[in-house]
């Protein structure tokens, strides 16, 4: 169980990184989308091959329903996401996607039948109180070329895929996180390919080294190794657990936007983040 807690931490915080590379790659978010997609799974299928590790077909098989399904929902939820991140500030888009795991928590006692514990329902409201401080302002960050609504519009869509993918991971058997994750990765580029194809195809005129740098370290490190990380992790703990940690990421992003975005941290913001990592905590340590 620490262990998972561990790998989950270390994947939420990668994750807490991912407008960095976002705002530095000259494509449309679709195209984004895709070669993540491409580059994480690529990556994924290198490492089984020189660990000579092997995916069972017949388990595939099994849960070919599920693995499409979740692989749709990544797709689109990168999609969403990304635009996200166009359309609004990190911290906005943030507060909007993390809206996910109250979805989760909110859905886990329905579709999991997990008991929700009085002590999970109040840290992760305190949680989503923190979140509230986090945007609460945002002088300085108010520019002509910000959609605040459109963005928390495209943030909650994204959130609405993530918390289905996370639910939905609950239900496939016989099958390793990384195995998991690379199917799952494989059939989310699948799918988005002839999507991108017939809505815009590929422009790559605008793609410098540097655009092309920040896409392979987003495919490899930010996808096939935290995703990999994150599947893993997720199969042994529930769903309410993963709640309350991925609240790690949003105050990791905020900090990044601060720092090389150039987002300004107000006090309203460093109380919510405050309230994010007490609240983690406490849902972790401190027994009923």
């Amino acid at each position: 169980m620490f262990k998972s807690k561990v790998m989950l931490l270390t994947a939420v915080l990668i994750f807490g990184v991912l407008a960095i590379f976002v705002r530095n790659i000259n494509l449309s978010s679709k195209e984004i989308a895709l070669l993540r997609g491409v580059i994480g799974s690529l990556f994924l299928i290198a490492v089984m091959v020189f660990s000579k590790e092997k995916i069972s077909v017949s388990a595939l098989k099994k849960n070919k329903f599920l693995l499409t399904a979740s692989g749709i929902g990544i797709g689109a939820n990168w999609i969403f996401l990304f635009e996200a991140y166009k359309y609004t500030t990190v911290s906005i888009a943030t507060l909007s996607y993390y809206c996910a795991p109250i979805f989760v928590t909110i859905a886990a006692p329905i579709v999991l039948k997990e008991k929700l514990s009085l002590k999970k329902f109040l840290c992760v409201c305190v949680a989503m109180l923190g979140m509230l401080f986090i945007v609460g302002t945002n002088k300085g960050n108010t520019g002509t070329e910000y959609n605040h609504l459109l963005g928390i519009i495209y943030g909650l869509g994204a959130a609405v895929f993530y918390a289905s993918v996370i639910l939905m991971n609950k239900f496939i058997k016989e099958l390793k996180g990384v195995e998991t994750t690379v199917a799952q990765l494989v059939l989310a580029s699948l799918i988005l390919f002839p999507y991108v194809m017939a809505t815009s195809g590929f422009d790559f005129s605008n793609m410098t080294g540097k655009s092309w740098m920040y896409m392979i370290f987003l495919g490899v490190f930010n996808t096939g190794f935290a995703y990999a990380l994150y599947f893993t992790a997720i199969k042994n703990l529930n769903s309410q657990t993963i709640a309350v940690l991925s609240y790690i990421d949003p105050i990791t992003a905020v900090i990044v936007s601060a720092v090389f975005l150039g987002e300004k941290m107000t006090m309203f913001q460093i109380v919510g983040g405050i309230l994010i990592l007490g609240s983690t905590f406490i849902s972790e340590k401190i027994k009923k």
